[in-house]
């Protein structure tokens, strides 16, 4: 996923996946700082990785990747 947006002040991003944080560059652009945090919790406990790269006034990208666990009908071939 990609935006156009603000991007995410280089010394901040170490602090993009915690709860409740927003980075100073956010002024009136709505938001709790949990969704980021949310969404690294859910690819953590499905054995993922989330990565990103975000320039100021560019954007930023995430990247997610996922194991692929195949599944009992995939193995019986139903």
């Amino acid at each position: 996923m990609s935006d156009q947006g603000i991007g995410i002040p280089e010394n901040e991003q170490k602090f993009l996946f915690e709860k409740f944080f927003r980075a100073n560059n956010t002024g009136t652009v709505q938001g709790t700082g949990l969704g980021l945090a949310i969404v690294r919790c859910d690819v953590d406990l499905m054995g993922g990785k989330i990565t990103f790269k975000s320039s100021i006034d560019k954007g930023t990208t995430f990247n997610v990747a996922l194991p692929y666990l195949e599944s009992d009908e995939d193995n019986t071939g139903h």
